[in-house]
């Protein structure tokens, strides 16, 4: 079979779902939110290498998925983790980041933050 009928084969078996392969990633459970304001934004997150934020916190859950390095990230009161590319964590709205940094001195790191909000808010404040 040449290489053109191998491709209109391929993009065939997607288009009747053949190829498709479905994986859940994460599954946490949320907070009590006013389904009636709800608002879900999503946003990438770079850090060069070794870069970091200030402490801060997020008044809304976040749900991250690191897309590329990895990145070390502690809440206070909860113990200090690295979340590499393919593996996704969980932010209880107004933890406090003790640690928000890229894990590699080397290589940058990305990862999608994906806020879900019940209120008008910016999605990230000074730590109190």
């Amino acid at each position: 079979m040449n290489a053109r009928r191998i491709a209109v084969l391929a993009v065939a078996m997607v288009l009747c779902g053949r190829a498709q392969e479905v994986r859940p990633v994460f599954t946490h459970a949320l907070p009590a939110l006013d389904g009636g304001k709800l608002q879900a934004q999503i946003v990438e997150v770079t850090y060069a290498p070794g870069e970091s934020s200030a402490q801060h916190s997020h008044p809304c859950a976040v749900i991250g998925y690191v897309l590329e390095g990895a990145v070390r990230m502690q809440v206070k009161g909860e113990s200090e983790a690295v979340y590499k590319a393919g593996q996704s964590f969980y932010e209880a709205p107004n933890g406090v980041h003790a640690a928000s940094a890229n894990a590699s001195k080397t290589q940058r790191a990305r990862f999608l933050a994906y806020f879900t909000c019940d209120h008008e808010t910016p999605l990230t404040v000074p730590a109190p």
